[in-house]
């Protein structure tokens, strides 16, 4: 096996895929380190997005987590093994471009966590679409436990939370539970652990059923008027709104909706 084969190999072992009608799931796959985030593993997250934003059979994207943990943040030992500002550097601008790739990923994420999800994984969740929790699950930024403030977790954190509440979990790296995470807004729902897999699922589908090219252009739509001004960010949804509405589906929905049929979605 060639050195290329190797790293592939390896990309494709510590981070799963499985499709299945319409929806990918991709599974951190680092059981015995709580899936922390090698710079492999951003590595194999970084290639699997960038396929599938061009994947049109994807309707929905769920993210988990194998063995124990949903994902501990970022790989310590391999931070340690690497002492130098620029190796620093580069992998939080790696870690940044896979959050904001996330965002920027035409299908809808669902981050389905159980166990813990800390630091950089506590901002997959915050990062990710949608959330559904195990209510075993526990969710901390806890890098301020070892001297070290979440910041690039923060960017996420603080778009979810009100700022004290963030502030909150920053200050202090104290766990908080799946009701509380669900109180605090990071999480839409908690259920039993037993239950969610299919809670995760009933999300994904009731996705599915809507129109994927008004999915894609509202989730397009959500994330850029949140950093505009509020006339901007009216003239831009408005705008949006307006070619919505011109789309084949648009049509396809109201007249479905007045002939109380089922719509035929066609993507266009």
């Amino acid at each position: 096996m060639s050195v290329t084969e190797q790293a592939v190999a390896e990309r494709e072992s510590i981070l799963l895929r499985r499709d299945e009608s319409g929806v990918t799931t991709l599974t951190l796959n680092r059981p015995n380190q709580f899936n922390a985030l090698s710079l492999a593993m951003l590595e194999a997250l970084q290639a699997q997005l960038d396929a599938i934003a061009q994947d049109e059979s994807v309707g929905v994207v769920i993210l988990a987590g194998a063995g124990r943990a949903f994902c501990a943040g970022h790989d310590l030992k391999e931070m340690r093994a690497n002492p130098d500002r620029d190796s620093y550097q580069a992998l939080f601008q790696r870690c940044s471009q896979v959050m904001l790739s996330l965002l920027r990923l035409p299908q809808p994420v669902i981050a389905r966590v159980h166990g813990i999800a800390t630091a950089a994984g506590c901002q997959l969740v915050a990062t990710s679409d949608l959330a559904v929790a195990a209510d075993s699950a526990r969710f901390a930024v806890s890098g301020i436990n070892v001297g070290l403030f979440c910041s690039t977790p923060s960017v996420a954190l603080s778009r979810n939370l009100s700022r004290k509440q963030a502030m909150g979990m920053l200050l202090t790296g104290e766990f908080v539970s799946a009701k509380r995470a669900v109180e605090l807004g990071l999480v839409n729902q908690a259920v039993a652990a037993g239950q969610l897999d299919e809670a995760v699922r009933a999300l994904a589908d009731t996705i599915l059923a809507k129109s994927p090219l008004a999915i894609r252009l509202g989730k397009e739509m959500f994330y850029r008027q949140l950093e505009m001004g509020i006339d901007d960010a009216y003239d831009f949804a408005g705008e949006r709104m307006a070619c919505n509405m011109m789309a084949e589906d648009a049509g396809e929905g109201i007249d479905a909706f007045m002939d109380k049929r089922t719509p035929t979605w066609k993507g266009r």
